[in-house]
Formats: C-alpha cells, structure tokens, sequence
C-alpha cells in the first residue's frame, strides 16, 4: 500500500498533462516513500482520457478515475479522496500552480502531529482590485460563518487518513470544500509560497464562477443571510410606520397634500426590488435544501484504471470512510463484490 496518494483533478488538461507526469515522477522519488497518483477525469471535451490511459498503462503508479459527465472539481476531488488509499494524501492541480517540489516541505510536518498541511499562496503579482476584492471578501465571510477561512488558501493540502476519513464522512450534496477542510478541524499547518503561472492551458475560473464560488461559501456553511433578511425586513416596517405615522400628523395639522408622487414610486420600486433579494436569499437555502433531499450520487464513474470489473458507478460517501482495500486495488478484470 502506498504511504502517499497524490490526487489531481482534470478538466481539459492535455497540455499540462505530459509537464505534470514528469515533475511528479521527479518530485515524488525524491521522497524517499511509495507513491501513488489518482488523476481524475472531470468529464473533459479534449484528449485528457485518452492520455490518462496512456500514462497509467507506462506506469501503474498512476492511476486514474474517470466521471461520466463534468461533475465539478468538488466532486473530482472527493472522487480521488474516496480512491485514494495511502496514509497520507496530497490534493493539487493539474496545471503545476500548486508546486510539488513544496511536498517534500510539507511531508514532514504530519511527522510533527499535524493532519492538515496547507500551501497558502501570496498575492504578490495579483492586480490590485482583484487582492482588495479577495481580502474584503475573507473579512465579511469570516464575520457570517463559524469556522475561519485563510486569504490564499485553496485546495493544495496534504492530510493525514484521519483527517481524510473524517471528509469522507461528510454526505451533504452541497460541498464547499474551503469550508469543509476548515470544520473537521485537526492541528493544521501552514506553509506560504509564491505565485506560479499555469505551465499550459488556459485558467477555467471566470469571474461569474468565481462569484457564485464566493455565494457558496456564504450559503453553504451558516443560516446568518436569513436572519440578516428578518431584521432587513424588521428595519423596514419600522421605517415604513415611522413615515406613515409622519404623514397623519401632516394630514392631520396642514390638510392633505398632493404631492409625492416621486416619492411613491420610488418606495414601491426600492421595496419591490429589497423583496425579491430577500426572496433570493430564501430560494438560495431552499434549492440546496431540495437537492440534499434527493440525495443523488455525487459523481459517477464512466471507468478506471482498474478495469470495468472493479469499477463501480459511485463511491460511498458519509456511509462509510473508504472502499475496502480489495476492491480500491483489485487487479483489471477481477470480479467486484458489493460493499453497504
């Protein structure tokens, strides 16, 4: 059994791939520990699939998953995590941002009584608007949800098995990854690092994505936006009665007047659009709650390293931690046994 997996979610990345393949296989023996390598296909258009089944039959070291359909990088990394079999298991990406020549820093710190081991990039060469954006975003969500969130912190980690087995128990279809990384807890180390350009390829975060990223994280982890939404809404009844009241004490000494026609279409538009916000934030929470319910899989499985023998559809998640070891490494071609 390996002492170290390595999980790396891909989404077209055919020009990365054969860059990544050699500085991981240059990186990883110097550690002097066995090794494994999980590339997971997220349902990529290019020909990501067919090199990953090129490098896995060069080197069984490496071994891949492939999902039916574009799930996610959420749902291809917790689809390496469930694969995955070593006692400690690293996460990074596949354009070499999250630098692998770092393992061999963060490594040891496990030996020293951590689960967590966190890459934090600075954001030395960021545009200026982007790093305040980002800063001031950190500071409000940290105000709204339980847990802490780091500036700079993202999914380039290495975790101890407790710590992965924990994750693995998490069941919720709505994942924030972020966040759930934060609530298992467990002593944590951080280690900063600079900036690094992809090696190919283009970024897929577009800033649409990134700020329905940023709604998750919000929505996914505290009620707080509901009941902001109540006093929102309790703040505008009282003005509402305070005016009104203003107006019969007008009426009543002055008579009625006519004018305040500009002031009523303003109410009732600035009303109208506060209400449909508040009812967004409600839609939010009850979208998610309607697709817990349904407790569909996260992700299906198209096929494997493995073989179409020993591949299932879907991994357990928030069953039981992790598939048995004869089934995670049974041969191609060897006959599958149904797990609860």
């Amino acid at each position: 059994m390996p002492q170290l997996s390595v999980v790396v979610p891909c989404f077209n990345e055919e020009e990365s791939l054969p860059r990544l393949v050699e500085v991981l296989r240059a990186e990883l023996a110097d550690l002097g520990t066995t090794w494994e390598v999980i590339l997971v296909d997220d349902g990529s258009r290019d020909r990501t699939l067919e090199m990953l089944r090129e490098i896995s039959a060069g080197d069984p070291r490496f071994r891949y998953l492939s999902l039916s359909r574009n799930f996610g990088k959420e749902s291809a990394m917790l689809a390496g995590l469930s694969w995955a079999d070593g006692d400690r298991v690293a996460i990074l990406d596949a354009d070499l941002q999250h630098p692998p020549h770092l393992l061999a820093e963060m490594m040891p710190k496990l030996d020293e009584g951590y689960h967590q081991v966190i890459a934090r990039r600075t954001r030395t060469d960021d545009p200026v608007v982007r790093t305040a954006l980002s800063r001031l975003y950190y500071k409000l969500i940290n105000r709204m949800i339980e847990i802490e969130l780091e500036d700079g912190v993202g999914d380039f980690r290495v975790l101890s098995r407790p710590a992965v087995d924990a994750l693995l128990t998490l069941g919720e279809t709505n994942r924030f990854s972020k966040g759930l990384f934060a609530w298992i807890g467990f002593p944590t180390a951080i280690i900063d690092y600079e900036n690094v350009s992809r090696e190919a390829g283009a970024t897929k975060w577009s800033m649409r994505a990134l700020f329905n990223y940023g709604i998750d994280g919000v929505v996914s982890f505290n009620y707080r936006p509901l009941r902001i939404s109540l006093w929102i809404g309790i703040l505008v009844t009282v003005v509402a009665f305070g005016y009104a009241l203003t107006v019969l004490v007008q009426a009543a000494v002055g008579g009625v007047d006519s004018p305040g026609y500009v002031t009523l279409i303003c109410a009732i538009t600035g009303f109208g659009g506060l209400q449909m916000i508040l009812l967004g934030v409600i839609g939010e929470y009850l979208g998610r709650i309607y697709a817990e319910t349904k407790r569909r899989p996260l992700f299906l499985l198209r096929e494997s390293s493995a073989g179409p023998a020993a591949t299932p559809v879907t991994l357990p998640i928030g069953q039981v931690s992790r598939l048995p070891r004869d089934l995670l490494h049974a041969p191609a071609g060897a006959e599958r046994k149904d797990h609860a």
